[in-house]
């Protein structure tokens, strides 16, 4: 209860800080040349529209591409860019509009979120990418006043039953059920002391959510949960607390340079649990860091997909042989592969729009309450699209281990890990 109660907060100041600052940058996509609706020509080919100029189709992507969650922005959106030039390669969506992607720095704040959101949303037909959960609750309001689609790059489970937005992905309360689920059943944790590490938002608040449900189903009594704010240098006492508390395993929610901190931390005051860090705790240069000892004997990662250069997954060879194509220079990289994946449900909805002839803001939400089953291949799970109520995402993680002769310094540990418990977990909308 507690949890849901200051998600709720938070959603009620993302709210509050929307009509403090961005209603007032512009106004609603309504009011824009064909965005709230329409848009078919009588041809049965698409009319134009907000961003769409009858050739090129532009699709907005709000990330940080400066300040310390850039190492995450930056994979990110070259996933999405490989994807499209590879799609553009073949003449574009349909074989014939190519797709421009408008790229806005976000900084990982919420207040520039809102105000870049305001900047592109009467020039783009769609936002491809929005990075960070309390990113996409504060513009979650505003799309559903303008109409307009977004996918998020956060995995949430409040996004399932948003029908704004576009989700891929197991979400991460999933992903926490699963890697708990792991660590007592397969991982020598049946009866040992459970803890958390989580952010201070609602991107930790996600996390642990899950952890309790999972915790409650496994019958397993979870000890303290310590909270730090994103970019704090000195987390020792929270640390401390931990290796007070006697905690065998603690699951981490946190972004790659903050897990960094925290885990050098640890080591540096000798406390060794199982670390299990929720996906976006990783990055590739933490596995060639002074602290790879410690990080190989110690943290595990919940996550989606494969290794890197897993080519017996469909989806990963497609990948890599476009990496080959179009960007040679890219290094192996988890968001990566989170943006080349994004970047391929946002065509597939963008590929129905153009088969009913109609690109605008409402189009695309026609188009993708019209998606069904959508496979990535193996790279992350398929995803049953619909109306939002009916929506039925991946229930599977895979759980890997610091490895550091691995690309990008994970190995499977196991693949597509599946609690019945992840089953169990139901999805709610978000209330703002």
């Amino acid at each position: 209860m507690r949890t849901v109660l200051s998600r709720r907060r938070l959603a009620a100041a993302a709210a509050a800080l929307l009509a403090a600052g961005g209603l007032a940058a512009c106004g609603g996509a309504d009011d824009d040349e064909g965005g709230g609706g329409g848009g078919t020509a009588s041809s049965g080919e698409p009319g134009k529209v907000a961003g769409f100029d009858g050739t090129t189709i532009r699709v907005g992507v709000l990330t940080p591409l400066t300040g310390p969650v850039a190492v995450i922005g930056k994979p990110l959106t070259a996933g999405n860019e490989v994807f499209f030039d590879a799609v553009n390669a073949k003449g574009g969506i349909a074989g014939k509009y190519k797709v421009e992607l408008v790229q806005e720095d976000t900084q990982y704040r919420t207040d520039l979120t809102v105000q870049k959101y305001n900047k592109l949303k009467s020039d783009v037909v769609t936002v491809g990418q929005v990075l960070g959960t309390a990113n996409t609750l504060a513009i979650v309001p505003q799309l559903r006043r303008d109409g307009l689609i977004a996918a998020p790059a956060s995995l949430d489970g409040l996004w399932v039953r948003e029908e704004t937005l576009l989700p891929i992905g197991g979400p991460y309360q999933v992903q926490a059920i699963n890697a708990l689920d792991h660590y007592v059943n397969e991982g020598g944790g049946k009866g040992k002391k459970v803890c958390s590490f989580t952010q201070d938002d609602a991107y930790g608040e996600a996390g642990q959510q899950g952890l309790e449900f999972g915790a409650e189903k496994l019958g397993v009594s979870l000890g303290t949960n310590q909270k730090f704010k994103v970019g704090d240098k000195d987390v020792t006492g929270q640390v401390q607390r931990l290796r007070s508390a006697g905690c065998d395993m603690v699951f981490l929610v946190a972004t790659p340079t903050d897990a960094g901190t925290i885990w050098g931390t640890a080591a540096k005051l000798g406390f060794a649990p199982r670390w299990v860090g929720q996906s976006p705790a990783w990055i590739d240069e933490l596995g060639a860091s002074p602290l790879k000892d410690y990080l190989e004997k110690t943290v595990w990662i919940v996550a989606e997909g494969t290794e890197w250069g897993d080519t017996k997954v469909p989806g990963m060879a497609k990948m890599v042989d476009d990496v080959k194509r179009y960007k040679p220079s890219q290094q192996p990289d988890y968001y990566f592969a989170f943006g080349y994946n994004q970047a391929r449900a946002v065509a597939g909805v963008l590929e129905k729009a153009v088969q009913s002839g109609d690109l605008s803001h409402d189009g695309i939400k026609q188009a993708l309450e019209g998606l069904g089953t959508f496979s990535f291949d193996g790279l992350t799970g398929d995803y049953q699209y619909g109306p939002a109520a009916d929506r039925e995402p991946p229930r599977s993680s895979t759980i890997f281990e610091v490895d550091p002769d691995k690309p990008f310094g994970l190995g499977t540990l196991k693949y597509n890990a599946e609690s019945p418990h992840a089953k169990e977990f139901t999805f709610e909308k978000a209330d703002l």
